[in-house]
């Protein structure tokens, strides 16, 4: 008999179009991105608007290209107060000073990263744009939060010297829900040239007198420790520092306008970086 040699069944694949396997890449490159962000970043006091254009225009494109940076690892990113050196807002308007900044903070929270605003002094008049508009939760006060096995407790700063009973006092007087209704009063115009020649006075009052409690803003940071916490972090001082405190450690964000300095919270180690463009 005559032998028949096997017929290789070799069946058509399935072709895939083009749109497809791109989708599919897509995706499969959208899941890594997602999956690798494991970092969360620090910062506060750019003070965005209080310097010459220049200055300004240096800083913000800093700002930028550090959002840039840590897109691809940042799972979480708190602002601990004072991105803008004034900031207010009417009904129907915001600063328009800030778009570019903006536009990269959503990009930003668009690739996966939750972005947390805590206000500062120079900020706290913040209404609902950011957490309505953005979708970014803004917190007036001081927040407790959990991170990488760590219990953190961030805040601005501004006030916690006990000693500073001028600014304590001045900070409930901006504070006053009448005091800003009044101000909302004014043509914006008006109101945004006198916030600035207040935001200057307040910026120079703050760089004059609160080296003179850093030891406060220590003392402050061990009584958190010693309550439980195992990082506390500042700003508002804008004198970047790391200090080991008992089982803990206080760090201060310095500033984006001389430092650039953020801080970093990596597998539960926090490091202190200055950013360079």
């Amino acid at each position: 008999m005559k032998s028949v040699s096997p017929v290789p069944l070799n069946y058509p694949k399935p072709e895939q179009s083009q749109a497809q396997n791109s989708l599919l890449n897509f995706n499969l490159a959208l899941l890594f991105s997602v999956a690798v962000k494991d970092k969360v970043f620090f910062i506060s006091d750019a003070h965005l608007g209080s310097q010459t254009p220049s200055q300004e225009k240096e800083k913000e494109e800093r700002l930028i290209s550090f959002f840039q940076k840590i897109e691809p690892d940042a799972c979480g990113l708190y602002i601990v107060g004072d991105l803008f050196d004034f900031w207010f807002e009417y009904k129907h308007l915001i600063p328009k000073s800030f778009q570019r900044v903006l536009w990269r903070l959503e990009k930003l929270k668009t690739s996966g990263t939750q972005i947390i605003y805590i206000c500062g002094n120079h900020d706290f008049w913040l209404g609902d744009f950011l957490p309505v508009q953005m979708g970014i939760p803004v917190h007036k006060d001081g927040l407790s939060v959990e991170l990488q096995g760590k219990k953190i407790y961030l805040s601005h700063g501004d006030g916690l010297a006990k000693s500073d009973w001028g600014y304590r006092i001045l900070k409930k007087i901006l504070r006053n829900r009448v005091n800003i209704w009044l101000y909302r009063q004014l043509p914006p115009d008006i109101a945004t040239l006198l916030a600035r020649l207040v935001s200057g006075s307040s910026r120079g009052y703050t760089s004059g007198r609160e080296t003179k409690f850093l030891d406060e803003y220590g003392q402050f940071a061990a009584q958190k420790i010693s309550s439980g916490f195992d990082y506390v972090i500042l700003g508002h001082t804008h004198h970047p520092c790391l200090e080991k405190i008992e089982k803990g450690v206080y760090v201060n964000l310095g500033d984006w306008f001389g430092n650039y300095t953020y801080a970093v919270l990596d597998k539960g180690e926090i490091r202190l970086e200055r950013f360079a463009k």
